[in-house]
């Protein structure tokens, strides 16, 4: 699904300032809110749209990178987006007590005590070469990672934060609203249930900060387009001491200019001579990484006739014999010829078709010959 612009989903000005950016998410997030939709799935795809719109341009250095690069800038630096309403709720859980006077519509804020690290995504782009024979690649992310000053606590030193008085260390406090009973997010934890009395100085308190990292990953042989490798604990750090989210490096395959893929199996397409296809020769052929192969052309080819090599398509993932490489055969008539050439063509045509046709009622037992078309030459 295409992605739309994070300005245009908000309907705010590129120029604009953060307050601006948060009033007009605060309104959408009011407009798609689920507790006012419900059972309304577009409503919840514009409500989730909104808040990562939101995520990204609230973010100095997010805004800074969508700005400058789009959409793929943001994945190259590991942003991945909301894993689901929780987390939306977790992250902006001042907002929407703000916006429903505390009720959260059975939505609570952020969870105390332990919490895992989000997952990121890396998209990785092969050659079909380097898929035919693996690879092996080093890709840099950009992540949050526990401090490790604090062990992720925030504390200085690495001590655990006390236990909020207000809430108790629940992250909520709850009050009597009317006839209801309401939750809201502790506003003196922000919902962690535990608060940081003395700041560590790497993270300032937050027992995360951002790095870079490198991280080697090992593509198998054989792998398509649209799978995805996973890296345990190579995610974003976790929370409070929770573990470390997984990286998941998506595969896209780059179009090659000579073949095509369709599964283990090769195409593509082989200029011959018309004297090659009439005489039945044999051709050297470039294959994808065996180097060049011989093909051998039936006599009486024409132009479209496939030819099928064994064995020179692509690996199985697991273990499985090769594909094939399967070449059309393109017949190309001479557009100049010399003097002898000239010649030679002119005798054979002197000698005229009738004598190569057939008898007619050999003719009319004769069955048609069929071209071998397969795969994306039959498209």
């Amino acid at each position: 699904m295409i992605k739309r612009c994070y300005y245009e989903i908000l309907e705010v000005e590129r120029s604009a300032d953060q307050e601006t950016i948060k009033k007009a998410y605060r309104r959408m997030a009011l407009q798609y809110h689920p507790d006012r939709n419900p059972d309304d799935a577009e409503a919840e795809d514009r409500f989730k749209e909104a808040a990562e719109a939101y995520e990204v341009l609230r973010d100095p250095e997010k805004r800074r990178l969508y700005d400058a690069y789009g959409h793929d800038g943001l994945k190259s630096s590991g942003f991945q987006g909301f894993s689901g309403m929780g987390d939306i709720f977790g992250a902006f859980g001042d907002i929407f007590e703000g916006l429903f006077n505390g009720f959260t519509g059975g939505h609570p804020g952020r969870s105390s005590g332990p919490r895992p690290g989000r997952d990121l995504r890396y998209d990785l782009e092969l050659t079909l070469e380097q898929i035919a024979t693996g690879h092996s690649e080093t890709i840099t992310i950009g992540r949050e990672a526990s401090c490790p000053e604090c062990n992720g606590t925030g504390q200085a030193g690495g001590e655990e934060p006390v236990v909020c008085q207000v809430c108790g260390g629940q992250g909520q406090v709850a009050r009597a609203q009317g006839l209801f009973r309401v939750v809201t997010t502790c506003p003196q934890c922000r919902g962690e249930g535990r608060v940081v009395t003395d700041p560590c100085s790497n993270c300032r308190g937050r027992g995360r900060v951002r790095e870079e990292k490198e991280i080697s990953v090992q593509i198998p042989a054989g792998i398509a387009h649209g799978q995805r490798l996973r890296m345990r604990s190579e995610g974003e750090g976790g929370y409070q001491g929770g573990g470390p989210g997984d990286l998941y490096v998506v595969i896209h395959e780059v179009p090659h200019q000579v073949f095509e893929r369709q599964g283990k199996d090769l195409y593509r397409r082989q200029e011959v001579s018309m004297f090659q296809a009439a005489l039945g020769q044999e051709v050297a052929v470039e294959s994808l990484v065996d180097g060049p192969q011989p093909l051998s052309i039936p006599a009486g080819s024409d132009t479209g006739e496939v030819v099928r090599i064994k064995g020179l398509g692509l690996p199985g993932l697991r273990g499985e014999r090769r594909g094939d490489m399967y070449v059309q055969l393109l017949v190309r008539t001479p557009r100049k010829l010399n003097k002898r050439q000239r010649e030679l063509m002119e005798e054979l045509a002197a000698l005229g078709d009738a004598e190569a046709a057939p008898a007619p009622e050999e003719q009319a037992a004769a069955k048609p010959r069929k071209k071998k078309k397969r795969g994306i030459f039959s498209k």
